[in-house]
């Protein structure tokens, strides 16, 4: 029986207080969510372990994330926050590589004014850094930023990456283009994966069916392959559009007839053990 691993969720408590983007606004969002809280849904679909993503831009929630996967056996791997744009970076990465379940970081694209600073000297640098060390990192990008990413990955063509929600295509618009060229040059690289999570955040949140999903998802399995994407649920920030249950029976509506037992061990686990090296 090969491991299960959800490879994209969060946990938060609201008190500590770093996380800007989280307002009373985002009622269903605004608790705390901690390690208990997953278990049912980890129950119910046989998944034994998650990796848990990094929510606020601070080294100190890296170190609570940290921590938190002291106390629970479920938590595989910690994605962190680096800040690229710090000198000091390696010396935070070190620090953080020390822990056994430190997995590597994430790059917030999505959140940068013009996504084309990754390609600036000092930021391509220090990726080429982390290339040698073969570390992964996670990719949050949105669609529209894609070209500075197909870009960075000409210039630092050993990077060891994932692209988050599989670059969050604009599924309640039903556009497709340019996101499916542009993922399809991505996928050329062969060090390069892709998860599929945070797509039911990217639909209508109230009235997605699941076709809206389809194409956009077998998009990436066609230029990616089997052995190159993740399932992630990306919870609990689905719960904005669907429940984890609705989550996992969008992908598995999906897949193609002719997929194997294999190839969807590899999606809902394999895949992300080797990708992160657990």
């Amino acid at each position: 029986m090969s491991m299960r691993i959800d490879a994209h969720q969060h946990y938060w408590k609201i008190d500590r207080g770093d996380y800007g983007w989280l307002t009373p606004e985002l009622s269903v969002l605004y608790r705390d969510f901690l390690p208990n809280d997953l278990l049912p849904h980890l129950h119910q679909h046989n998944l034994d372990q998650t990796i848990v993503v990094q929510a606020a831009p601070t080294l100190e929630e890296t170190d609570y994330l940290l921590s938190l996967s002291e106390e629970s056996d479920t938590i595989a791997g910690v994605v962190g926050w680096l800040n690229l744009n710090d000198p000091d970076f390696h010396i935070h990465y070190k620090r953080f590589s020390q822990h056994p379940k430190y997995v590597g970081f994430r790059v917030m694209i999505q959140e940068m004014p013009d996504p084309s600073v990754i390609l600036e000297p000092h930021f391509v640098e220090a990726l080429r850094y982390f290339a040698e060390k073969d570390v992964p990192v996670d990719l949050l990008v949105v669609s529209h930023q894609l070209e500075p990413v197909v870009q960075l990955l000409k210039l630092v063509p050993g990077l060891r990456a994932v692209i988050d929600h599989m670059a969050k295509p604009r599924i309640a618009d039903g556009v497709i283009e340019p996101w499916k060229s542009q993922m399809a040059a991505i996928a050329k690289h062969s060090n390069i994966y892709c998860k599929l999570s945070g797509m039911v955040t990217e639909a209508n949140h109230t009235e997605w069916k699941h076709e809206d999903f389809t194409a956009y998802i077998q998009h990436v399995l066609d230029v990616f392959g089997t052995k190159r994407v993740l399932f992630g649920s990306d919870w609990p920030v689905c719960l904005l559009a669907a429940e984890y249950d609705d989550v996992v029976d969008v992908l598995t509506q999906a897949l193609p007839e002719n997929w194997s037992e294999a190839d969807k061990a590899r999606l809902f686990g394999l895949n992300a053990k080797g990708f992160y090296k657990l």
